[in-house]
């Protein structure tokens, strides 16, 4: 079998077998196709498309080309929650106790963030002492005994997806909805949970900035996981607008925790009882999507969900009074309001400049190797659709540098259109797609 005639058979427009997928993949994962022949493959791919199966071949290629996470010592159906990213997405912190708290085993691998705002784990780590360096047995222990664990991705987790998208993203090969979707997929179905629900965001905070787009999307995740064996759920929601109202590492974890205290962002919520409920389904503990809300619901309302977060937390080495206490959790010096200009009505908040603005402030990374300011980033006093009068707050600016300050809130009065009417209402959850 050769390179050259995988690639020309693609871009003539033929459909590659699973043999000649694997041989790439094997090939190029262990460097033996050189980066020139990988890319032009690519780019072949981008445009002459792949089809269902070949998508899956590929998937799974990738899936098997490192560790296979087995979980089969976890008791109970293991569900696994990921979402395509935005601004002010802390919805795992939430979501994982209150998912366990009804018997969902969570098992979680997570990264770290490089962008506007750090990963769940850099999150997570705005509670003194976590660490998510767990052995395999630690990592399965804590799951039974608890119902939650969340570990670091090792290196050897789908590697070939990593090769291949550092590639894809120098060669202009990203935007191709089965290269993205097996990319994603690969890593899922590596990590071992028996279903899967995916939050596929739509709008200016999100990869998918059309809604048709994140449709496609999660229509090719689901059925790549149907055809891999794995229950596969998808919800599509808006990402129009930051996610509850704080952006920033302890500011979204302290958000989080008010969510488990009953005092949850009403569109946060939403997003939490929607994906919640499609967990409690996969997993085979609620038979209707609204007897599952209503046991989210009693979690949160009789303090075991909040309390589920304290043993998770405290079982992975931090200080789970943090929990009970948010004042131990890191604290901007400087808090400063970003005023209204004009009054009127919030009609659009361009959100991926919000998180360029927390960015700003030190609460993301641009490399791998910054390092990120857990305490900073905005809390919004107005989202869309809201009346504002002049000189009242739009947010709050946390920052530890005041020329930062004054330069994440002159960016963010540029994202802010405030005009005389009020906006069109649009439905926060999008679409399920199952």
């Amino acid at each position: 079998m050769r390179m050259y005639d995988i690639i020309m058979k693609k871009r003539n427009g033929g459909e590659l077998s699973t043999e000649e997928i694997n041989f790439f993949v094997d090939g190029y994962t262990k460097g033996v196709i050189p980066d020139y022949q990988a890319s032009a493959l690519m780019m072949a791919v981008y445009f002459q498309k792949m089809t269902e199966r070949e998508t899956l071949a590929l998937t799974m290629a990738m899936a098997g080309s490192g560790d296979m996470l087995d979980l089969s010592e976890i008791q109970g159906t293991k569900v696994d929650k990921h979402s395509t990213g935005g601004v002010g997405d802390k919805t795992s912190l939430a979501l994982a106790p209150m998912a366990a708290a009804c018997g969902i085993p969570v098992a979680k691998m997570s990264g770290r963030g490089l962008g506007h705002t750090g990963g769940t784990i850099d999150k997570l780590e705005s509670f003194p002492g976590f660490t998510t360096a767990l052995t395999r047995g630690q990592f399965i222990e804590n799951v039974n005994r608890i119902g939650i664990a969340i570990m670091g991705q090792t290196a050897d987790l789908a590697p070939a997806d990593k090769k291949l998208y550092a590639l894809r993203d120098v060669t202009a090969t990203v935007d191709n909805m089965s290269l993205i979707a097996s990319s994603i997929m690969s890593k899922k179905l590596a990590a071992g949970a028996d279903a899967i629900v995916l939050d596929v965001k739509t709008g200016s905070g999100a990869f998918m900035k059309e809604e048709r787009d994140a449709k496609a999307l999660a229509q090719e995740m689901v059925r790549i996981g149907k055809n891999a064996g794995r229950r596969t759920i998808a919800v599509i929601s808006d990402m129009d607008q930051p996610l509850g109202y704080a952006v920033g590492n302890a500011l979204e974890v302290k958000e989080a925790i008010e969510t488990l205290q009953g005092r949850g962002p009403a569109d946060f919520v939403e997003l939490c009882l929607t994906l919640g409920s499609r967990m409690l389904l996969a997993g085979g503990k609620a038979e209707t999507a609204q007897e599952a809300e209503e046991k989210l619901c009693k979690v949160i309302a009789d303090g075991s969900a909040l309390k589920k977060l304290a043993e998770f937390v405290e079982a992975q080495g931090g200080n789970g009074d943090a929990v009970y206490n948010t004042g131990l959790l890191p604290e901007a010096k400087i808090v400063c309001p970003i005023p209204a200009p004009v009054s009127g009505y919030i009609n659009h908040i361009i959100c991926d400049e919000v998180g360029i603005c927390s960015l700003i402030l030190g609460g993301g990374r641009e490399t791998k190797e910054n390092m990120i300011d857990l305490s900073v980033g905005l809390v919004l006093r107005k989202k869309v659709g809201d009346y504002v009068k002049a000189g009242e707050p739009l947010a709050m600016i946390h920052a530890n540098d005041e020329n930062k300050a004054e330069e994440a809130a002159k960016r963010y009065l540029k994202a802010c259109s405030i005009l005389d009417t009020p906006p069109v209402h649009t439905a926060f959850i999008k679409e399920i797609i199952t």
